[in-house]
């Protein structure tokens, strides 16, 4: 599959031949779904909590006795039914952790990049070199491109990109290694560091 490289200026400066078991996957929107769903999962906190009555500091004296006052019998003052009293049912922390098969996951990265793919919003560039970290630069390129609400993959660490894009609500810079479903689905466009294609590529051969 033939797509056009081009540089920063907009400009075709040559093909790649992309693979067709990664870029060319059958979209099925029901797989993008459940992967998607156990990344949000994975990202709730899970901190909410309540006291419980154990949990409560107070006397755990009997505040009257058990007979004779014509009053609902009390235990200590920590109980739920009065005020400052510990919560029943409230939640405590957990994690809403879950996977799919690493099977699934693949599948999954597949469609979405095909999907991009097909929709006509990949773009391949060839590089982006920076002198200096400077947004107003950066945002220059991107402008440039016509790509102003994208993902940026590259094939690692790239400080001056990474701290350059880092207030442009619109863009986010991500490294080969971290690419995953939600990231490309979640900006409209998806653009490819030339040098990223065989990092890419090799996530699928392990």
């Amino acid at each position: 599959m033939l797509v056009d490289i081009i540089n920063s200026k907009g400009e075709k400066v040559s093909k790649t031949d992309l693979p067709e078991t990664i870029f060319n996957a059958e979209v099925k929107p029901a797989v993008l779904h459940e992967v998607v769903k156990m990344q949000l999962a994975k990202k709730r906190s899970g901190t909410a909590c309540v006291k419980h009555r154990s949990d409560v500091k107070g006397s755990t004296r009997k505040l009257f006795r058990q007979k004779g006052t014509g009053r609902a019998r009390r235990g200590n003052i920590k109980s739920p039914l009065l005020r400052g009293g510990g919560s029943v049912f409230g939640p405590n922390p957990r994690s809403y952790a879950y996977t799919v098969p690493k099977k699934v996951r693949k599948l999954a990265l597949r469609m979405a990049l095909s999907s991009k793919l097909k929709d006509n919003e990949l773009t391949v560039l060839d590089r982006f070199d920076m002198e200096e970290i400077k947004t107003k630069a950066f945002l220059s390129v991107i402008r440039t491109l016509g790509k102003e609400n994208a993902l940026l993959v590259t094939d690692g660490k790239n400080e001056k990109l990474e701290l350059s894009s880092r207030n442009l609500p619109g863009i986010k810079v991500l490294r080969a290694e971290g690419l995953n479903v939600y990231d490309i689905l979640k900006y409209k466009d998806l653009i490819l560091l030339e040098s990223s294609l065989k990092m890419i590529e090799g996530r699928f051969n392990t």
